[in-house]
């Protein structure tokens, strides 16, 4: 059964479309080269703030994710264009995470 990981970014006030920009066209490539599954990106229509981005990364166990995160972390490649990204101040102000497995009744598995 696999885990999933809930990654919550909330943004600096008008810094979401960095962010997305970000992801789109530098971090999901990295991933793949490090072999990290996502399982889907939202942003907020309706709710509390429409400056986060949520999303699920899926993980066979907590062992795969350390140390695949733990790669994508240290890739020099991920540390110089996330840099690069953030030259005009940090986009994320904060980031909540939790580690989550599908209950027996779960569609998703």
């Amino acid at each position: 059964m696999a885990l999933y990981e809930l990654r919550v970014y909330y943004c600096v006030p008008g810094r979401l479309p960095a962010l997305l920009k970000r992801f789109d066209t530098i971090t999901l490539k990295l991933w793949e080269k490090h072999g990290i599954r996502q399982a889907g990106f939202w942003t907020v229509l309706i709710g509390e703030s429409n400056q986060a981005l949520y999303y699920l990364l899926q993980w066979d166990s907590l062992a795969d994710r350390e140390k695949k995160w733990g790669a994508f972390m240290a890739d020099p490649e991920w540390q110089t264009k996330r840099a690069e990204t953030e030259k005009d101040g940090a986009i994320v102000a904060k980031v909540v995470n939790s580690i989550l497995q599908p209950t027996a009744f779960s569609s998703v598995k």
